[in-house]
């Protein structure tokens, strides 16, 4: 040990790597300090000796053993792992294998080789030290996550750069002035890398598309789906083969169909909807029994497999739903209009027709193609009133659709669904999209009657082909599944939930769910049911799409598909096509396909969620920031290592409290008790725990809101 003080330690460091690099390269045989030198090209007595030192240094940390006297071995090969790049705020980075079991692998800056956030990667993990964590380099960027961003163009004489939004986008993007694309100084923009000479700190790319003045609402609307990776427009040749599918339906296709123009049929959707894809039916039937009827557009008649359309629609996944707009998955022809149930119009639907006795049983279903025709296009607030009133526009079907869809819902309950009412927040918008107030959006029986029939028709379809096959030769079949709980995290949350005085039971799934619905009836209205709701839905798994039949535990449901929102949902179009083509006694379609298909569609889905939140979050900036100054009660939301998080009651805009502006005491994280702990005074803030603050800074760029608290100012 005292030889290898003597030299310079960053010289050894590189010798430490190469000795080791030896091992590898002679499959780990056991050598020598003598057989190392002399495969190194070492000759120098003394640099020997240091080599001899590295070897027991390593053996004494655990890196390799002296197997024979003198003769030593790696404890543990380097090898090659893939996985995806975390980037941390320093700059380094986690890189995530696909084993769960694997630990992460952390990678210095400067061993990334120019890997981004979310890259797939091929990584050297280096022979592990006893006690120290997993290290590694990259060696290769398999696929890029993301070679386009938004952000702002600065300009100056001879060449511009791009500074993204993206805080994991650690480097300025060079942009030469010929690939400025019209941008102007300080204007917002969508960037794309195109080259990334070797050696150089900064990547080369080109302006794609002008966004426009920062701050303004289209800009920063646009520059989130952008960043979240939907296209602002459709491909020309998408546009062009939706303009070119027939608007008649001939007398042809309806004979092939199940004819329900006769029947009383209605949507029933939000105010401002701008299409229609489900409608409900309803029918007294002579032997005292009610037919109803759940007709879902028909998107895939009109979409051809594999055509220009049907790519656009797998690769967008889902229409994505910011604060202001809607961005369709379908183009707008398609959406608002051939598939869109309009009332008073002849429409193709696919549908799951009931019998249902008076206590809601089912006696017989059936699935197929129908054609509809909307007598009446009903808003939630209409059937509210006629609910409330029992006065208005068909009153007695719609009374005896809410008493069925009650029925349903009751029943869904009693064998263990869970009931989560977050509460929805919506913002009054001017004409300029600027918010001028915030209201809670309210679920009521119109909503739920429209929801209940919505999980009838899934869950029937599912369990329909579900039944097709046996065992290994099930049909393939594209299933929405939720798993059960992790059992820490929901022992987590019941910890915390007795805080406020509820109990958890964790005996059994249906004893969860028991316990989690009496929760969320208690807590409803109080202050602490959006903390409480959030932290019980965080303790579940996430739900997604799988061509496995997976129960879908939050519905207490033992198969459970998306089948009635193809205007807005690719899966559903997978959906109408699988279970078509069994219908039509087809064979199970490829499992291995679909399960891709499926992946795909649930990072489309979560990317659609991260972009409606990301709306959300700009919105509540910019709804705040003309009351910077003001105070507020708010809930304690969320804590951390660097602060908390506060919800306001009034308007539920969240914000942070950093923990360097709490200046009474030096506070740190209790992660098990979601709280910060003074050390001196042992002043404790909790989750959910009620605090007066002032809004102290917002920042729109970085879509983040600042609060001190009000005592601490």
């Amino acid at each position: 040990m005292s030889k290898k003080k003597k030299h310079n330690s960053s010289i050894n460091q590189v010798l430490t790597q190469m000795v080791l690099d030896i091992f590898e390269q002679n499959g780990n045989t056991p050598l020598n300090y003598k057989q190392i030198s002399s495969k190194l090209n070492v000759r120098d007595p003394d640099a020997r000796g240091v080599i001899l030192d590295i070897l027991k240094d390593e053996a004494f940390k655990g890196v390799m053993k002296e197997v024979t006297p003198g003769k030593f071995q790696l404890l543990e090969l380097k090898t090659f792992v893939e996985g995806k790049v975390d980037l941390t705020n320093d700059g380094s980075a986690f890189i995530v294998t696909d084993d769960p079991a694997e630990n992460d692998i952390y990678v210095a800056p400067r061993k990334l080789r120019n890997a981004l956030n979310g890259d797939r990667v091929k990584v050297y993990v280096y022979a592990k030290s006893k006690g120290k964590r997993q290290e590694g380099e990259v060696v290769e960027i398999l696929q890029r996550n993301k070679m386009e961003f938004t952000g702002l163009v600065k300009l100056s004489e001879h060449y511009a750069f791009f500074i993204p939004d993206d805080r994991k986008m650690m480097h300025d993007i060079f942009i030469p002035l010929a690939d400025l694309n019209g941008a102007k100084n300080g204007i917002k923009a969508v960037a794309e890398i195109t080259d990334w000479p070797a050696g150089a700190k900064n990547p080369v790319g080109r302006v794609k598309h002008v966004l426009g003045q920062q701050g303004e609402n289209d800009t920063e609307m646009n520059a989130i789906l952008a960043e979240y990776g939907f296209p602002l427009s459709f491909p020309a040749e998408v546009e062009r083969e939706s303009e070119e599918i027939p608007a008649e339906i001939s007398a042809e296709e309806i004979a092939k169909r199940r004819d329900f123009r006769d029947t009383l049929t209605m949507t029933i959707d939000p105010y401002d909807a701008k299409d229609f894809d489900d409608a409900i039916s309803y029918k007294k039937l002579d032997n005292g029994n009610y037919e109803v009827g759940v007709h879902i557009a028909d998107v895939a008649h009109y979409i051809i497999p594999d055509s220009a359309l049907d790519r656009e629609a797998y690769e967008r996944g889902t229409s994505v739903y910011l604060v202001d707009r809607v961005i369709p998955m379908l183009p707008e022809r398609l959406s608002n209009g051939l598939c869109s149930l309009r009332p008073k119009e002849d429409k193709l639907c696919f549908a799951a027709v009931f019998e249902l006795d008076e206590k809601a049983n089912i006696i017989n279903e059936w699935f197929g193609k129908t054609v509809i025709h909307s007598d009446r296009r009903f808003t939630y607030e209409e059937v509210q009133d006629v609910i409330e009133t029992q006065q208005g526009d068909y009153t007695e079907e719609i009374l005896q659709l809410n008493a069925l869809a009650y029925k349903l819902r009751e029943r869904k309950f009693k064998a263990g669904a869970i009931s989560f009412e977050t509460t929805e927040v919506k913002f009054k918008l001017d004409e300029t999209g600027k918010p001028i107030g915030v209201y809670v959006k309210e679920r009521k029986d119109a909503h739920k009657l429209i929801e209940d029939f919505m999980l009838l028709a899934n869950r029937k379809v599912a369990e329909f082909v579900s039944k097709m096959g046996k065992g290994k030769h099930k049909y393939t079949f594209v299933y929405r599944a939720h798993d059960s709980p992790k059992p820490d995290a929901l022992a987590n949350f019941a910890q915390f939930a007795a805080r406020f005085g509820y109990k958890i039971n964790t005996k059994s799934d249906k004893e969860i769910a028991k316990s989690l619905n009496y929760l969320m009836e208690d807590v409803e209205g109080k202050k602490e049911q959006n903390v409480l709701t959030h932290l019980a839905i965080r303790s579940m798994a996430k739900a997604i799409y799988t061509t496995k039949t997976s129960s879908h535990y939050g519905l207490a449901f033992d198969h459970y598909t998306h089948f009635t929102s193809p205007i807005r949902r690719y899966p559903d179009v997978m959906v109408h096509r699988l279970l078509f083509h069994y219908l039509n006694g087809g064979q199970s379609a490829n499992a291995d396909h679909y399960e891709e298909l499926c992946k795909h569609s649930s990072a489309m889905e979560k990317k659609a969620a991260d972009a409606e939140r990301a709306s959300v979050k700009y919105k509540q900036a910019e709804y705040l920031k003309d009351q910077v100054g003001n105070i507020f009660t708010g809930i304690i939301s969320g804590v951390t290592e660097w602060g908390m998080y506060v919800e306001i009651i009034d308007n539920k805009c969240e914000g942070m409290i950093r923990l360097r502006d709490i200046t009474d005491d030096f506070y740190t994280l209790d992660e098990k008790n979601y709280a910060i702990i003074g050390q001196r005074k042992k002043k404790i803030y909790q989750l959910g725990d009620e605090v007066q603050i002032r809004v102290k800074n917002v920042d729109l760029t970085k879509k983040q809101i600042d609060f001190s608290l009000v005592q601490n100012d």
